[in-house]
């Protein structure tokens, strides 16, 4: 079951991060969009309902939250950026989960992952080590930086990602 719901495994938060690592997440927060694309671009609507294990979202509602994760973590590292020590407010995914845009096309959400990675990335590519290590205190886990935020972002997008191609599998 935790293969299932983890298949990449649990999230583990780095102790120590170098430049290296900053600049390889950049890199995969640039090419997401674009692997996410290949699985998801050509996918037949009947397909969008299914799910990596009972009870769990369905590819269209992953597609969606992995758009509305981003504009999260991308709102909290400008925040970060421009306020001192901001608290973020978290969202409530299981019932964003649940609104009427659950409905839309998947199309509406590629566009923002797409919009969203291209403007993270390119603000991370900006910032110096410094900003890196600058904070927000998140209500629930607490105080975090960005370098810490941006290793669960990559975490979470291919964490969603390993769930659309087991949903996918046998199709």
């Amino acid at each position: 079951m935790s293969n299932m719901k983890y298949p990449i495994g649990q999230f583990e938060a780095p102790t120590y991060i170098t430049r290296e690592q900053l600049n390889g997440w950049i890199t995969d927060i640039s090419n997401y969009p674009d692997q996410l694309m290949k699985v998801v671009g050509n996918i037949k609507e009947d397909d969008l309902n299914r799910t990596y294990r009972e009870g769990a979202w369905t590819i269209k509602q992953l597609v969606h939250h992995i758009a509305d994760a981003q504009l999260n973590y991308y709102m909290r590292i400008k925040l970060a950026l421009t306020e001192n020590n901001p608290t973020i407010k978290p969202f409530e995914e299981n019932e964003w989960a649940q609104l009427p845009d659950k409905e839309l096309p998947i199309e509406a959400s590629l566009k923002m992952i797409a919009g969203m990675n291209e403007r993270l990335a390119y603000l991370l590519q900006s910032i110096t080590d410094d900003q890196f290590k600058t904070i927000f205190t998140h209500p629930i886990v607490g105080i975090q930086t960005i370098q810490e935020t941006i290793a669960f972002c990559v975490w979470h997008t291919n964490h969603h990602l390993a769930h659309i191609k087991n949903a996918l599998k046998d199709s």
